[in-house]
């Protein structure tokens, strides 16, 4: 899958995740919320944290993924990611809810589970 590169997306996307300790910038799906809760035992505050501290600090990899799922017709693309907590290896599906004002850009998790 081709890692994101475009300029303008990344800078919203990491904007967003700067911002992971207001719950506004980063949602969660319920089943996202659920898993990380029993299978992982963080919240989704603290989930947010870990993913800014990949994207952001550690400069990790964003996939971007075109997409073609009927019931996700109004995005042009979702964001994947992997990375390893306490060695294990998790898949984040991610939506980039890109505005004109990077302001108020937000990043919606929809699917959190092992890679």
């Amino acid at each position: 899958m081709p890692p994101l590169t475009d300029p303008e997306r990344l800078e919203h996307y990491r904007s967003a995740l700067s911002r992971w300790g207001c719950s506004y910038y980063v949602t969660y799906t319920q089943l996202a919320a659920e898993w990380l809760r029993s299978e992982l035992g963080i919240g989704t505050r603290e989930f947010s944290q870990l993913l800014w501290e990949y994207v952001v600090l550690r400069e990790g990899r964003i996939d971007e993924v075109r997409e073609t799922r009927d019931e996700y017709t109004g995005h042009e693309f979702h964001h994947d990611l992997r990375l390893e907590i306490d060695g294990r290896m998790i898949y984040v599906e991610t939506r980039l809810l890109m505005e004109t004002d990077i302001e108020d850009t937000t990043i919606k998790v929809v699917n959190v589970h092992d890679a």
